[in-house]
């Protein structure tokens, strides 16, 4: 029977494993098993899934935690019993697996909003791996289709972080595609946002530096509009405008996993499990919560957002803490490093700001560095190396450095 049971293999699931198994460890309590269930192999760097060539964005799994001795599980988790402690799961034969547990964490991340419109089947989105790779065959698949208008027209609809990144990254991307048919004059992207401003969510702070980006790329933008209709060659816009195209791409909000809904407990708007400050599920004996199934305090004022940046140290919390409840050691409360968000703004740079009102610290090139850095080193997991991970596993490890958004 695994002693900790860490569903869901994205950046908390990963690092609440790897902080389990070395707070185990310092306990000396190797004799406890951690075991992580998910269906994939790989840990996806998600916050890259909107650059190009996104099947390479992953890492194998066992080379990540399988020096440390975790055991992982090839399984769709289907129910979770809090009462009876088990967890039923699929494994990619279809066989079922019952999986008991002392301690559960579940970490098993959030999932993109879809609309209910006409067309909707025809959306592109970057929310994982599949549909990202989806995009970008679909991308490269463009020169080989009719040659017409709105071929090389991209719609990106949010004016989110994710579809800020998507659309400057689209227009480099679609570039590349165009310019070998000498067609690169012929690429349009058009960002949509409901709201009456660019960026709601991102404040005043960082506005100026995104406008400014979105108006060097070109990248048309649309306001008080949204989407009503999708063709496989045209998009209908709430304003009655008909845009030629046959790439439609949505970055709308995200919820919680739905497996988070098995869970008793008191929940967020988008359905997160409140939890405590040491990530306990509150009346759910055993159960913790990590990443972006968590409505955990940043501060007194603030919840986590459902970010790269949060994930990480909340696994790293809640697989100490539940790790330290089998040996009897002080849990560690969860205290985040101040919020940080670094835009990527394809080839206009970057901007980077701090705190919650969202203060610029850099734009341009040097915050296109630190965001390069950031998603191609940082937040990478060591590969074959156990001392390095469960270094890093430690909740109070700080890097110099700033995880992004």
């Amino acid at each position: 029977m695994p002693d900790i049971l860490v569903i869901g293999g994205g950046f908390a699931g990963v690092w609440a494993a790897a902080s389990a198994v070395r707070a185990l460890r310092e306990a000396g309590a190797c004799h406890h098993s951690v075991t992580l269930v998910t269906p994939g192999e790989d840990l996806v760097l998600r916050p890259r899934l909107y650059e190009a060539a996104p099947h390479t964005m992953k890492v194998p799994l066992d080379r990540v935690l399988g020096p440390v001795g975790v055991g992982r599980v090839a399984a769709t988790v289907t129910g979770i019993d809090t009462a009876g402690r088990r967890v039923t799961a699929t494994d990619p034969v279809g066989r079922e697996l019952r999986l008991p547990y002392r301690r559960l964490i579940l970490a098993c991340g959030s999932r993109l909003t879809r609309p209910a419109l006409p067309g909707a089947d025809l959306l592109f989105d970057v929310d994982d791996i599949d549909a990202a790779t989806a995009l970008d065959t679909h991308l490269h698949g463009l020169p080989r289709g009719p040659v017409a208008p709105g071929r090389f027209t991209a719609l990106v609809v949010g004016s989110g972080f994710t579809g800020l990144e998507t659309a400057t990254e689209l227009v480099g991307r679609l570039r590349a595609i165009a310019a070998p048919l000498g067609a690169a004059a012929e690429v349009r992207v058009v960002l949509v946002e409901r709201a009456p401003v660019l960026a709601p969510g991102l404040g005043p702070g960082p506005r100026p530096v995104i406008v400014e980006a979105l108006e060097r790329l070109g990248v048309e933008t649309r306001r008080a509009t949204s989407l009503e209709r999708v063709t496989p060659d045209a998009a209908t816009l709430s304003d009655g405008a008909v845009l030629p195209t046959r790439t439609v791409v949505w970055t709308g909000g995200v919820v919680a996993a739905p497996l988070t809904a098995l869970v008793p407990g008191a929940r967020d708007p988008i359905g997160r499990l409140e939890v405590d400050e040491f990530l306990r599920v509150p009346g759910v004996p055993g159960v913790y919560a990590a990443g972006d199934t968590a409505a955990a305090r940043a501060d007194p004022d603030h919840l986590v957002l459902p970010s790269c940046q949060y994930a990480i140290p909340l696994g790293k919390h809640a697989g100490h803490n539940a790790a330290t409840s089998l040996t009897g050691r002080a849990p560690a409360p969860f205290r985040p490093a101040p919020h940080v968000t670094t835009l990527d703004l394809g080839e206009a740079g970057a901007v980077s700001t701090t705190g919650w009102e969202r203060t610029v610290r850099l734009t341009g090139a040097e915050a296109k560095t630190l965001k390069r850095t950031l998603t191609a080193q940082w937040i990478r997991p060591p590969l074959d190396d156990a001392e390095e991970l469960l270094r890093q596993a430690d909740p109070a490890f700080r890097t110099r450095r700033t995880t992004p958004s």
